[in-house]
């Protein structure tokens, strides 16, 4: 079972950055692949990015040039640089895990974009 924590969300000015960080605890992130979602408030689960075990990304349209994630499997860590932040931006970003038909979310961090 892998247990995972999100840090690193807060608020943010227009066009500024966030690095969210997700870190796991539990068994070895061998085969998993590690991802990013968010939900605003009154909207849907929307997926962002992926990564697999081999560094293989994908992105949403919506922030495909604007997000990067990455991972470090020695620290058991995914990340998600976020830059040039939009208000549309605002929600509460979940990182996830998932293999096979096992998958497993952390409770979120709230990020607010506003002047």
């Amino acid at each position: 079972q892998v247990r995972l924590e999100e840090s690193g969300g807060g608020l943010v000015r227009p066009g500024g950055s966030l690095r969210l960080s997700c870190a796991a605890s539990g068994s070895s992130l061998r085969g998993y692949t590690m991802g990013w979602n968010r939900q605003a408030s009154g909207k849907e689960r929307e997926f962002l990015a992926s990564i697999g075990d081999f560094g293989k990304t994908t992105y949403a349209d919506s922030v495909k040039g604007r997000f990067t994630i990455s991972r470090d499997n020695t620290e058991k860590t995914v990340y998600l640089q976020m830059d040039d932040l939009k208000p549309e931006d605002t929600a509460v970003y979940y990182c996830h895990v998932r293999k096979g038909l096992y998958a497993s979310w952390g409770q979120g961090t709230q990020v607010t974009v506003s002047s």
